[in-house]
């Protein structure tokens, strides 16, 4: 059933947004025109400022409203310090858990040349650039334990060990309160292949 070229428009938009289908969207929409049209109002202004006004840091090329991110403006932030990992949404799951103090480059991706994205769409240049100005005690490769992600993480460790500084990886594994029988092989194989010693 069509409602109206407007109606149905506002429908085909809302599809835009991961894991909202045609169904989805169509439930969305009629709410907000039905139920809650002053919380539509201010959605389309929210979403309408956002798209204007946020872009990404220049340092770091996280979203950011300024030249520079909350972040890399901290004067408390470990500027030796420096997190790699592929999107925004990794800087925010690192933030969370409050462990991690220091800087950021987001990557925007992972190599994948099937797709056509290579080392310049990832603004490595520009990862490698900042190494060697800024000198990191450490560079923390956090991508994610996919094939491409792996494949990322090992190319950029290539690129940083012509400039002598130390890289590392995050650890994969077996999560805290996860019982051994119930973790995947791939899982268990990170989790032993990255053991530590105890003492």
């Amino acid at each position: 059933m069509k409602f109206g070229p407007l109606t149905d428009q506002l429908i085909d938009a809302l599809q835009c947004l991961p894991g909202v289908g045609p169904k989805s969207a169509q439930r969305m929409t009629l709410h907000l025109l039905e139920r809650d049209r002053d919380g539509g109002a201010v959605l389309a202004q929210a979403l309408s400022a956002a798209l204007e006004r946020v872009g990404r840091c220049q340092q770091c090329r996280n979203l950011s409203e300024d030249t520079l991110c909350t972040l890399c403006a901290s004067s408390r932030r470990d500027k030796e310090l420096l997190c790699v990992v592929e999107t925004p949404a990794d800087v925010l799951a690192i933030e969370q858990s409050g462990g991690y103090d220091g800087l950021y480059f987001v990557l925007l991706g992972r190599l994948s040349p099937l797709d056509g994205i290579g080392p310049s769409e990832l603004g490595l240049d520009l990862l490698v650039s900042r190494a060697r100005q800024e000198r990191f005690r450490e560079v923390v490769l956090a991508t994610n334990s996919t094939v491409e992600g792996e494949a990322t993480a090992y190319y950029i460790s290539e690129q940083l060990r012509a400039l002598d500084i130390p890289v590392t990886r995050i650890a994969h594994g077996v999560p805290m309160g996860g019982e051994l029988e119930y973790v995947d092989g791939s899982t268990l194989q990170h989790a032993l292949q990255g053991r530590k010693a105890v003492y």
